[in-house]
Order: structure tokens, then sequence, then C-alpha cells
């Protein structure tokens, strides 16, 4: 099935308005070669049908069909290192300072946002358990989100393929924290424990979430248009702590955002304290980062 200039254009726009991703009028391979099958399998005979049919409020696996083809789930453990060496080497440090006087248990609440198939919020984890030694005074929880319903499966179980492990697994990491299964590897209970998984969509409201101390979001708003971009890092902002940390990928910088997002660096790596109490006067009025208007549904 061949995507013309219409069905190209049909698409695009539901795929925006499903979660957001611009596909531009050079996509039609992506479109046939991704979204062929669940086309045909739902008996349409052109992609405009197939995105009318999406549109029904009341087909959601269909829409849930498209959004696990059409999202891109390029992940490994460790992706780009620097920003895990920034976390290992000065942000757990600083934070482990600051809760030095703390009576009893320690918070530490992390936001891993487009998380795939689990390898960032499992890396953060690791990394969490070769720098606190007492953890067990600690509140530990990564908070893994993902728009697509088979990453989140697939996170959850923490199973991995030979391949997978390969990409971005120290050794020394792999024996102390996996364990074989069948003839792969799965990530051992206890680290586990501080992962959890939910699908959500980073377009609708994230208030029910946080606050977090630390926040992830890398590699996924660099397919968003300008707006959305923006308004996703100042509703993530919003989420933070005080002081708290916000990561992007090793190519998106957020100083264009303005006086909040100033970017700090160590260890060649790049993060963000956009609620540092001396940024709050500078902080934009609300409605120029408000979330989107209700889509088709909430995903």
């Amino acid at each position: 099935m061949q995507a013309n200039h219409d069905d190209v254009s049909v698409i695009s726009r539901l795929v925006y308005d499903l979660c957001g991703l611009t596909l531009d009028t050079s996509k039609g391979y992506l479109i046939e070669s991704r979204l062929g099958p669940i086309a045909r399998a739902s008996g349409c005979t052109s992609f405009a049908e197939l995105a009318f049919k999406a549109r029904s409020p009341e087909n959601h696996s269909l829409q849930n069909a498209i959004i696990d083809a059409i999202t891109t789930q390029e992940t490994l453990f460790f992706r780009d290192k620097t920003p895990f060496d920034v976390l290992q080497y000065k942000v757990l440090p600083d934070l482990i300072d600051a809760r030095a006087r703390c009576n009893g248990i320690r918070r530490l609440h992390i936001l891993s946002a487009a998380c795939s198939t689990g390898q960032e919020p499992y890396s953060i984890a690791m990394t969490i358990c070769e720098t606190i030694p007492d953890l067990h005074l600690w509140d530990v929880n990564i908070l893994g989100i993902d728009i697509s319903n088979d990453a989140i499966r697939r996170a959850s179980q923490g199973c991995y393929t030979p391949q997978e492990i390969q990409r971005g697994m120290k050794p020394e990491l792999l024996n102390k924290y996996f364990q074989p299964n069948g003839k792969g590897w799965k990530i051992k209970d206890e680290v586990r424990a501080l992962v959890s998984f939910a699908r959500r969509n980073l377009l609708h409201p994230l208030m029910d979430l946080g606050p977090f101390e630390i926040i992830f979001c890398r590699n996924v708003a660099i397919y968003f248009d300008a707006q959305t971009r923006r308004n996703l890092f100042f509703r993530l902002a919003d989420r933070l702590t005080p002081n708290g940390y916000l990561f992007t990928g090793s190519s998106e910088c957020l100083s264009d955002l303005g006086p909040r997002f100033v970017p700090r660096n160590y260890c060649r790596g790049t993060y963000y304290q956009p609620s540092l109490p001396t940024l709050q006067q500078a902080r934009l009025p609300t409605d120029l980062y408000a979330a989107p208007a209700p889509l088709l549904q909430k995903l």
C-alpha cells in the first residue's frame, strides 16, 4: 500500500494529535513500512481510511497500535554516558550532602520521561546503587513513563536480549545487577524494586506526578515542533523540587527557552536547574506553556 501526498498529510496530522510527533512530507516511506500492516489488518484500502477509523473515539486499540508502530524506541543502557557521569559524580553527591542531617528516610524521586523499553531508568537505578552506600535509608522511586504500551510492557519485565545488553552495558554491572534468563538477561529484583513504570502521554497534564528531585527527558522533544517542545519543558520544570535537576539529550539545548533554563556543565555533560529560587522571578507567564487542549482521548 502506497502513501500519496494526501495520505501523508492526514496521517501526519493524526500522529501529531495522538502523540505530538511531527512527520514532514518526506516520511511517506515511514508511513508505508510501519503503518501498512496495520492498515491492511484493519481492512483499510488507504491510509486516509486508516486515519478516519483511528479518529473514532472508541477505537482505542487502533490508536495504540499506530502509536506503538510510529514512535521511535531507540535506546540503550547508559546512553551518551555523560549524563550518568554527572548523575554519579555531581548530582547524587550534592543530594547526599544536602540530606546528611536528615533524620529517618531520605527522599529521592526521579522521572525518566519517554523511557522506551526501560534501559534508561534501569541505568539510573544501577548508578544509584553504585553511588549511595546506605540505600536502605533512602526512599528511592524511579518512575519510567512512555506512550507505547508495548514499550512499557517490555520495560516492566526487565528482560533483555544479548544484543540489547551489549549496547552500553558494562560487564561488571551486568554480573552484579542481572541474572541469566533463558538466552538473555533479567534485571535483579533489588534493582527492579527501585523502578516503576506507567503509560503516559507527555502532551497531557503532569500535575499528578512528582515532585521529582531529578528528571530525565532525553531525545524525545527533538521530534516535537517548537511550541510543543516549549510547553513540555516548562511543564516538566514545574514538576521539579526546588534545586531539582533536569537532563536533556546531548544535542538538545534549552537556552532558547529563557532565563529559567541556564545550562550548567560538569564532566563534559550539561544539566539544568530551572526551579532554583533565584530564577523564579524570571519565570514566563503560565499561559505561554499551558498544556495543549485535550486531544482525541486521554491516552
